[in-house]
């Protein structure tokens, strides 16, 4: 995106996204910005201020933006606030409008502001937060909500949850939906290379690409393992970072589970396109992003109907409540529909690009700004 002086700037806040610590909501934040720049007629001139490590985790926003990157580690909540308070309170000078990306924005903040609300999971399940946690999203969130001139949300899930819970002004929360990136679907790792880097056998796969938090309930597909799903010849394959209910996976006994942390998104994106399924249990979501990079891949879908996971997925994916019964012959299901629901899920995917998702947000600025 070239600069331009009679276009207004903004200055976007990622000083909330510690590399790879975020799960889903540093790629929604990434995406978007790429979409911005991918505008037919670019309305904004945006400058990202990021934590300390992110540029080198995305040099490919370095090359479309401007980036500044902050002089202090944003690992420690109470570090970012004070350089929330000070150092970008400095960038802030001439904006014409800041961006929070990461649900809170700093009580000094320059306005009018826009914020990003990933979700409201901390009122849903309290239990998977700590207290001060708690104590702290319970005061900082309502707060920023009331002062923003837009919030951004990237469902309409959310957005009922926002206008519910806090009684936001209907017309001021806007869904920015996320975005995939065209590589999804090319940089792709083959089968035969992954069934022997990650000793898969010659047999069904399935995948789960998450972090083991605690609402992704990995445990839920050990039960499964452990019952209806007794296939010998099949390997459940878990992707993706530690996280609090890594105990429940490490637990398990059953050869049949590959636990293979961080991959490279090649391999990732294989994984998705060779599987039978991929599965997705989630207690709650804010968005899901994986579902639409399985669909994009040409996945069969298999995940719970909770939060916003059947809005995302619309009827190109096997739907079913988070019981054992009900999943119990899911995977016969997907085999059965495996073409309908494969191409099912590349006419739903077509509609989450990154472009979509960049002309979505920058109808929020516009409205922030009253254009």
């Amino acid at each position: 995106m070239t600069a331009g002086p009679d276009r207004p700037s903004v200055l976007v806040n990622l000083l909330w996204c510690v590399p790879g610590a975020v799960g889903g909501s540093e790629e929604y934040l990434v995406r978007q910005l790429y979409g911005l720049t991918q505008q037919p007629a670019p309305q904004w001139n945006p400058t990202v201020a990021m934590a300390k490590g992110l540029k080198a985790a995305h040099p490919s926003l370095a090359d479309r933006l401007p980036i500044k990157e902050a002089p202090f580690s944003s690992e420690h909540r109470a570090r970012r606030i004070l350089g929330e308070s000070t150092w970008l309170r400095r960038l802030e000078r001439g904006a014409a409008l800041v961006h929070h990306g990461g649900g809170t924005a700093p009580f000094t903040t320059r306005r009018p502001y826009v914020l990003t609300l990933h979700d409201l999971q901390f009122l849903t399940y309290p239990d998977y937060f700590s207290r001060l946690k708690r104590a702290y999203l319970s005061t900082v969130i309502p707060r920023s909500v009331r002062r923003a001139a837009v919030v951004a949300v990237p469902t309409e899930f959310v957005r009922d949850s926002v206008i519910d819970e806090y009684g936001a002004d209907p017309a001021a929360v806007m869904v920015v939906p996320n975005g995939i990136e065209p590589a999804v679907s090319t940089d792709v790792t083959p089968p035969n290379v992954l069934r022997g880097r990650y000793d898969l056998g010659s047999g069904p796969i399935v995948v789960y690409p998450a972090v083991t938090h605690p609402h992704k309930n990995h445990a839920f597909l050990l039960k499964l393992l452990a019952g209806p799903w007794s296939d010998p010849d099949l390997r459940l394959v878990l992707c993706g970072g530690v996280g609090a209910a890594e105990g429940d996976v490490a637990a398990t006994s059953d050869p049949r589970v590959r636990r293979i942390g961080r991959v490279p998104d090649a391999d990732r994106n294989g994984l998705l396109a060779m599987a039978d399924a991929m599965v997705f249990p989630s207690r709650y979501e804010g968005f899901g992003a994986p579902l639409v990079e399985a669909m994009a891949l040409g996945a069969p879908v298999v995940c719970s109907d909770a939060a916003c996971i059947p809005e995302v997925v619309g009827d190109a994916a096997v739907v079913r409540p988070l019981r054992l019964d009900a999943w119990a012959d899911a995977l016969v299901d997907v085999r059965e529909r495996r073409d309908e629901l494969v191409t099912a899920g590349h006419l739903r995917a077509a509609g989450f690009t990154s472009e979509v998702s960049g002309a979505a947000l920058a109808a929020v600025y516009e409205r922030a700004v009253g254009l």
